[in-house]
């Protein structure tokens, strides 16, 4: 069994502090826009869980072509086993 790369490990938490970013922005614009925390942490949530899951869609439709597949294979070092 191979074990995955780094970049596959993390992967995820790529995608997690990537929708984390983009709902703290919008829970700050409407915490400085209402003065409202209890408001601000609703679109925080709402906005988190919004971006993560159009997040992981895109990233669904992503297949690399022939191309691209065989430049990610050369990435890989190979293992010594």
């Amino acid at each position: 069994m191979t074990q995955p790369s780094k970049r596959d490990v993390f992967k995820p938490v790529e995608l997690i502090v990537l929708s984390a970013v983009l709902a703290l922005f919008v829970g700050l614009t409407v915490l400085l826009s209402t003065r409202s925390p209890l408001l601000a942490v609703i679109f925080f949530g709402v906005a988190f869980i919004v971006v993560l899951v159009v997040v992981a869609m895109l990233v669904l439709t992503f297949k690399p072509n022939k191309d691209e597949q065989t430049e990610l294979d050369d990435e890989v070092p190979p293992s010594g086993h």
